[in-house]
C-alpha cells in the first residue's frame, strides 16, 4: 500500500501577491514605456525589470498595453469609493476636502508623475489609449452603483447613469488636462517648483470637475 502523494512544488500566491505582482509589472511596463517607447518594449524586458520571464507576464495581461491597467484602475477604484463615502447632504466640496485633509488623497493610486508620464502617453500610442478609454468604460457602472446607493435609486435609473456619465467624463477630462499640463511645467529652468504647482492644480482640477458633474446630484 502506497502512502498518498502530497503537494510538491511552491505554495499557490494569495490574492494579495498575484495583485501586488500585477502593479510591479505595470510598474515595470511604464518605465519602459517612457524611456523607451511601446514600440520598442518587449515582454522579456518587461518580465526582466522585475524578475519574471515573459511566459509569466503574459499570465497575468494579455499583451504589453494591457501591463498598465492597474494603474489605471486605483484611480478608478479611489474615485468610487470616494463616492460611496460621500455623506447625503454635505457639500463635494466639503467631502473632497475632508478626504485630502485625512490623507487619503482625491487621485488615490500610484504617484502623480508617475499618472502624468502614463496618460501622456496615451496621445500617441492607440493601444494605451484603447486601455485607458476601457478602464473608464468599466468604471461607469462602479460609478453608477455608488451614486445609486448615496441616492437611495437602483443602479439602473436613468438619473444615475446620466451622473455616473457625467462624473466618468469630468474626471477623464480633469487628469488629462493635468497630464499635458504637467509636462509643460516639467520643461524650463524652474521644473521642480512649476511640477510642484501643477501637482496642485490636479486637486483644483478634479476638484472643479466633480463639482461641475455634481450639479443637480442632492
Amino acid at each position: 500500500m502506497t502512502a498518498p502523494r502530497g503537494r510538491t512544488g511552491r505554495p499557490p500566491l494569495t490574492e494579495a501577491r498575484k495583485t501586488e505582482i500585477r502593479r510591479e509589472i505595470a510598474r515595470a511596463a511604464v518605465d519602459l514605456f517612457v524611456s523607451q517607447g511601446v514600440t520598442s518594449t518587449t515582454g522579456e524586458q518587461i518580465g526582466r525589470a522585475v524578475g519574471l520571464s515573459a511566459r509569466t507576464v503574459w499570465r497575468y495581461f494579455p499583451s504589453k498595453e494591457s501591463c498598465v491597467t492597474p494603474l489605471f484602475s486605483e484611480g478608478i477604484h479611489a474615485i468610487a469609493a470616494f463616492l460611496r463615502e460621500w455623506p447625503s447632504g454635505q457639500s463635494l466640496q466639503e467631502a473632497v476636502d475632508r478626504w485630502l485633509v485625512a490623507g487619503t488623497g482625491i487621485a488615490g493610486g500610484p504617484d502623480r508623475s508617475t499618472v502624468g508620464a502614463l496618460v501622456r502617453l496615451t496621445r500617441t500610442e492607440p493601444g494605451l489609449r484603447a486601455v485607458w478609454l476601457q478602464t473608464y468604460d468599466e468604471a461607469e457602472p462602479a460609478f453608477a452603483r455608488a451614486l445609486a446607493e448615496r441616492a437611495g435609486l437602483p443602479a439602473d435609473d436613468l438619473r444615475v447613469t446620466i451622473r455616473a456619465a457625467m462624473f466618468n467624463a469630468a474626471l477623464r477630462a480633469a487628469v488629462e488636462h493635468y497630464a499635458w499640463r504637467e509636462q509643460y511645467a516639467l520643461r524650463g529652468d524652474h521644473a521642480q517648483g512649476e511640477r510642484t504647482a501643477a501637482e496642485t492644480e490636479l486637486e483644483a482640477t478634479l476638484r472643479q470637475a466633480l463639482a461641475v458633474a455634481s450639479e443637480g446630484v442632492k
